[in-house]
């Protein structure tokens, strides 16, 4: 069965010049949990990959499901999962590109160390904080299909870190208008990486210059009426039960250490 990465592989390759689709891969990379190839085990966050020569350049192999991995190395294999913006900043710097998926999927392919720094900065990228209050809520207008989708794309992977979410128009008392995406229930510490991944959204729907503002409101919020009545509404999944995963690249703050 296609993986979201074969899928955004091919549509990438159907389409070499069109920069929207070639976003839209980075983006399923960076958003996808990865199985990256080990010379041993784990020692706490310190990880050893395996490195390989290939095309006069080094690069590590990560994998999109355990069994590709499995069908590489030709059995077991030590290795540790993480997801593909932690694997990129674990990268960045290091000179080191990225194999994807290389001979056992449709989305091999060989990523160089310049596209792992790339992504990585972007990743990083953070939202600027604004604050001003919304005195009038509208349907939003204008605003293109591609952002639309990578927005609903981006939320899909934001299980149980808020109820739901409002895409409308807003103007502040300021007299500026906006666009807003507004988050109901988040929780407090996921707020940081909800306002992170609207921001990606925003930069990998390909669109060159643009602005989201976000907010978050708790479920009494006056404004939530507003919201209901003018405002695209996107529901958040439900929080999947974690499983068991190797330590290192669990926490996206603290990236393995490369040894």
């Amino acid at each position: 069965m296609n993986t979201p990465l074969d899928q955004a592989h091919a549509a990438m390759e159907a389409a070499p010049d069109d920069d929207a689709a070639r976003l839209r891969f980075y983006e399923r990379m960076g958003d996808a949990e990865l199985f990256l190839l080990l010379e041993s085990e784990p020692d706490g966050d310190q990880v050893s990959p395996q490195v390989f020569e290939l095309e006069d350049a080094s690069y590590v192999l990560a994998f999109d499901r355990e069994e590709r991995l499995s069908d590489f190395a030709e059995g077991t294999a030590p290795y540790v999962g993480l997801s593909g913006r932690v694997l990129a900043q674990m990268l960045a710097g290091q000179n080191l590109g990225l194999g994807l998926n290389l001979g056992v999927a449709p989305s091999s392919i060989l990523i160089p160390a310049t596209a792992v720094d790339w992504l990585h900065e972007t990743l990083s990228h953070a939202p600027i904080d604004a604050a001003d209050t919304p005195t009038e809520i509208t349907a939003p207008k204008g605003l293109p299909d591609s952002l639309i989708t990578a927005i609903d794309t981006k939320l899909a992977t934001a299980a149980g870190l808020a109820q739901c979410a409002y895409l409308a128009g807003v103007t502040y008392a300021s007299g500026q208008r906006a666009h807003i995406l507004a988050f109901v229930g988040a929780e407090p510490a996921a707020e940081a990486a909800l306002a992170r991944a609207v921001n990606e959204a925003l930069v990998f729907s390909g669109i060159e210059a643009g602005a989201l503002d976000v907010a978050f409101f708790d479920s009494g919020h006056p404004v939530i009426g507003a919201l209901d009545a003018h405002a695209l509404r996107f529901d958040l999944p439900q929080p999947i039960q974690p499983t068991a995963r190797p330590a290192p690249g669990s926490d996206p703050s603290k990236p393995p250490k490369l040894v």
